[in-house]
């Protein structure tokens, strides 16, 4: 078996049995089997790839995959249906989301109970089913819930709380006295918690004093947090992350901030201290927010944005320094005439130089 095949999600149905399960419309063969899924250029005859648009419609043609999951509004020319099958569904993306569920290794954790290995403060409180990984420390007056799962290395601060059904991945810092809800996925190596970024200048004037930082961090349930993230203590109060917020890996968020439910921060977003983010924004990769500002709710931030203004609900601002979408594109399309222009403005005037 190749590595390629070998990393690929295992199937194991017909094209026919798919479609009854997905409620699909199947435009083809309803014999095929199918052993993976796999993307349209690294397909093979047993493989099960997915058309969301017309871009990739158009590599079906070339692609070997046996069948393919279709969005409806998409056509898909050169299908052969005596070779090939289709499957029709309204969305091809929630289609597939349903199949990586059910295809997708589950994440193994440590076995249950507290290992050998790992070191637990006497008076912390632990749960029932609980699984807490070799390395792992936990503080003391640490609460952690029913059937939370901590992988090998982390370290959970003295009166920390770690909700029902929470897993924290291998390394990931949970400092002292924060609080994590119910259901988050923290993954490797992030840390909640981390003194905030506050420095004044001495009297003297010579040299910075260090502004401690008192508060805590406060996660809502079914937050998901990735890989190398970092989010920092308030200075006053608690730095707020919102019930169902999807945080991407290397995303940066300062003291005090305040992040509303059910957002969207993509990955090597720096956010400032004492931001205010409504429920449902979406932040592009790699976008920078200036401190004390307001995004109000349904906004998006374009990917590499700086945002350096507050920002009305349910806008979308792009740019450097970012501003409304529209207004961002009408001076693109401006900037590209500038040639154009600078060659009638000179051939009217005559060449001076």
């Amino acid at each position: 078996m190749s590595p390629a095949t070998a990393s690929c999600c295992a199937l194991t149905t017909t094209t026919g049995e798919l479609a009854v399960a997905l409620g699909a419309e199947l435009v083809g063969r309803a014999d095929l089997p199918l052993r993976r899924l796999e993307t349209l250029d690294r397909a093979d005859g047993c493989s099960l790839t997915f058309i969301r648009d017309e871009r990739y419609a158009s590599m079906w043609g070339q692609s070997a995959a046996a069948a393919a999951i279709v969005s409806r509004s998409v056509a898909v020319p050169g299908h052969n249906a005596a070779a090939r099958a289709l499957l029709i569904v309204e969305d091809a993306d929630l289609a597939l989301v349903r199949l990586l569920e059910q295809a997708t290794p589950a994440h193994r954790g440590p076995d249950g109970g507290i290992s050998d290995e790992a070191t637990v403060h006497p008076d912390a409180t632990i749960g029932v089913d609980v699984s807490i990984g070799p390395g792992v420390r936990v503080g003391a007056g640490a609460e952690i819930g029913d059937r939370v799962t901590i992988n090998a290395n982390a370290v959970v601060g003295a009166g920390a709380r770690i909700g029902d059904d929470s897993d924290l991945r291998s390394g990931v810092v949970i400092e002292d006295r924060c609080v994590i809800g119910r259901g988050v996925t923290i993954h490797p190596n992030a840390v909640i918690g981390a003194d905030g970024f506050g420095y004044r200048p001495a009297d003297n004037g010579a040299g910075l004093v260090k502004v401690p930082h008192a508060g805590i961090v406060e996660i809502g349930d079914a937050v998901e947090i990735g890989a190398c993230t970092t989010i920092d203590r308030g200075k006053l109060g608690a730095t707020v992350i919102g019930a169902g917020t999807k945080i991407d890996n290397l995303v940066q968020i300062g003291h005090n901030c305040v992040i509303g439910r059910s957002c969207v921060i993509c990955g090597a977003t720096g956010i400032a201290g004492s931001v205010t983010i409504g429920d449902g924004v979406v932040i592009g990769g790699g976008a920078g927010v200036a401190d004390n500002l307001t995004i109000g709710a349904g906004a998006k931030i374009g990917a590499r944005s700086a945002l350096m203004h507050d920002v009305p609900p349910g806008e979308d601002w792009v740019g450097i320094p970012a501003q409304p979408a529209r207004q961002f594109m009408r001076i693109i399309a401006a900037t590209q005439r500038l040639p154009e222009l600078l060659r009638q403005f000179t051939g009217a005037r005559g060449d001076e130089s």
